[in-house]
């Protein structure tokens, strides 16, 4: 049965938005707005109103939460040069107050700068965690924070093995190839965890953090998984000195892969917040092997 209350949905048009957006349509218990500042990139998302605002314009984000009982806001720490997270989260965050927003859903990351005492510069992770604090403070009636993790998507696009003359696909990264410390899943499924605490403001409306995986894995695990579904690939672990130079943005991903050897991806408190996801998700995450099945399909039939 549908409540009155409406869902504003920020960053419909990419991955983690347009999740949500499915995720609550399949729920059927709220009215979705969705928000892009490209309406054609939402029209055939079936939401029950859309609307255009950036999160860079705070004049434009009134009208986005207008009437809205919950939001859900994401930023993109890669969307381009200059992008300050910090300014956009506390841009939604005062547009949603004013708005009288009761249940605030921000998507967030694992402090790395505390979690390692300032060992790693992880900046799209801690960022992102800055802007929670904030989120605490403001006084909404219910706020809940959800994780996304590494994206099972990364690796069959800008992540993906690179082709080599024997056939062979190959990873090279600056990490062990046995440490299990991934924690990964199907971003489009962050939406579950969305709906079910909109579904649940008792139980994770104070603050709690909700962690999507659907695995946890080691890059050995990964090219075992593809393997025996057919491909051909394998890993090669890189200096992290040379690996920084490799390509724009290099030292942030070793900085970030370094962060995952000695904490994990979602950090120490990890199992707890997985655990808390699993219970008010409104459907149960899928596993590696079964998402790349259907998703990196290989050429060859496993033998």
């Amino acid at each position: 049965m549908q409540d009155t209350g409406i869902i504003t949905v920020f960053g419909a048009s990419g991955r983690q938005g347009a999740g949500v957006v499915r995720a609550l349509k399949a729920q059927g218990r709220f009215r979705i707005r969705a928000v892009s500042r490209d309406l054609a990139r939402i029209a055939g998302l079936g939401a029950d109103e859309v609307a255009v605002a950036d999160l860079n314009s705070l004049r434009t984000l009134g009208p986005a939460f207008a009437g809205a009982h919950g939001a859900f806001v994401v930023t993109n720490f890669w969307e381009g040069p200059g992008v300050d997270e910090l300014a956009q989260g506390a841009a939604a965050v005062e547009a949603a107050k004013a708005a009288g927003v009761k249940h605030f859903v921000w998507s967030t990351l694992p402090n790395v700068e505390e979690i390692s005492g300032g060992k790693f510069d992880v900046k799209h992770f801690t960022r992102k965690a800055k802007v929670d604090q904030l989120v605490s403070n403001t006084g909404f009636p219910r706020h809940t924070f959800v994780e996304a993790p590494f994206y099972f998507q990364n690796l069959a696009a800008q992540m993906g093995a690179q082709p080599q003359e024997d056939g062979s696909k190959l990873w090279a990264m600056p990490m062990a190839a046995d440490a299990r410390v991934i924690h990964m899943g199907d971003v489009g499924e962050l939406g579950n965890l969305v709906a079910g605490a909109f579904a649940n403001p008792e139980r994770v409306g104070s603050g709690q953090h909700l962690s999507l995986a659907g695995d946890l894995l080691s890059w050995n695990d990964i090219v075992r998984t593809l393997n025996a579904q057919g491909h051909k690939v394998r890993f090669q672990t890189v200096p992290g000195e040379a690996f920084d130079h490799f390509f724009p943005g290099a030292l942030e991903l070793r900085q970030m892969m370094n962060y995952f050897e000695a904490h994990t991806y979602f950090g120490p408190d990890a199992a707890a917040k997985i655990a808390l996801a699993n219970e008010v998700a409104i459907a149960p995450p899928t596993s590696f092997a079964d998402w790349a099945r259907v998703n990196m399909p290989a050429q060859e039939k496993p033998k």
